[in-house]
């Protein structure tokens, strides 16, 4: 199946968007779906597919794919199956500082700079943990604790700032906390895109490196791999793509974990294969869990970050228990 997984993953993704386009607080049939889509001139549903379904789903599917490269590579160069862009810290070290605009600068700044900010902290908390794994040049083992005992520290500084912050800044940063892509519009899409076209051709660029350095390092610089040089650039890779994901769409915890796990299942481990298969399964996770959200509860409208976290938190403990058997 390894040949055929990732059209066959494509296929299902462009199925499951036509079934998202479908469903919604108001219901429409493929037919009227389709209309809209090819007349959006002659059709009474334009608006709701243009500008309500169809950005909401295309950024789904974005967020989901970077949230899934993002795990798929840090999993790789760390050489651990439980990392993830949540482990390492850098999702915590965003959601801290979109906490803190939103909290202290979202009324004397628009709200527009909120994903800057959030992939700024992206940013400083890799710098931070790269920093203090830093021993005659990375420790995989070490960056996972660093990262572990960083995400614990900004997610205590999260608290406290939606605790003293009010009310109205407090619900905002709640609900984005929880990982929701309500509202989302085109201009969302278009600013998420170019964090994705540039580090996923370098990460491809780089995959057999990857593939050397998870055959240990001594086998890597035996093959001529500049060890040092590419963790770092895959590194910033997956910083990237994390870091725009919750940026965008806030803190959806789990996808970088689960989606690397289900797609080598399907292609392996080889990594040409398995970032674009990680990016499918991700962008199915958060699409079919956004979906859940616009319709499982109507009239309510859940953020997606509550049934990703129902699936992740589970397989979380799921991976913990096949380790442990293992060792």
């Amino acid at each position: 199946m390894t040949k055929s997984s990732v059209p066959l993953l494509s296929l299902l993704l462009a199925a499951s968007a036509g079934l998202s386009l479908c469903l919604g607080s108001f219901p429409t049939s493929p037919i009227e779906v389709l209309g809209a889509l090819t007349a959006p001139q002659n059709s009474d549903i334009t608006f709701i597919i243009w500008e309500l379904r169809l950005p909401r789903i295309a950024l789904a599917i974005l967020v989901g794919a970077a949230l899934a490269m993002a795990g798929a590579i840090l999993q790789s160069i760390v050489h651990n199956p439980l990392a993830s862009p949540d482990v390492i810290g850098i999702t915590s070290g965003a959601a801290l500082a979109a906490v803190l605009f939103l909290a202290l600068l979202s009324t004397h700044l628009s709200i527009h700079w909120l994903p800057f900010a959030a992939m700024l902290g992206a940013l400083i908390s890799a710098l931070l943990v790269i920093s203090l794994s830093w021993k005659n040049g990375i420790n995989p083992s070490r960056m996972v604790l660093v990262g572990i005992g960083l995400a614990a520290a900004t997610g205590a500084g999260t608290t406290l700032l939606i605790v003293i912050s009010d009310d109205a800044a407090a619900m905002t940063a709640y609900v984005w906390l929880t990982g929701s892509l309500y509202a989302a519009q085109w201009k969302d899409v278009e600013g998420i895109l170019p964090w994705l076209l540039v580090p996923v051709p370098i990460c491809l660029a780089f995959a057999r490196h990857a593939d050397a350095m998870a055959l240990g390092d001594s086998v890597a610089e035996g093959l001529g791999v500049p060890i040092l040089r590419s963790r770092m650039i895959l590194l910033a890779c997956s910083v990237a793509l994390a870091g725009a994901a919750v940026a965008f769409a806030g803190g959806l915890s789990f996808v970088g974990l689960i989606a690397p796990h289900l797609a080598a299942r399907l292609v392996g481990r080889n990594m040409a294969r398995l970032v674009p298969a990680s990016a499918l399964v991700g962008a199915l996770i958060v699409l079919y869990a956004d979906l859940l959200g616009r319709v499982a509860f109507l009239p309510k409208d859940l953020p997606a970050g509550i049934f990703v976290a129902g699936i992740g938190a589970p397989f979380f403990v799921y991976l913990l228990h096949r380790m442990r058997r293992q060792r």
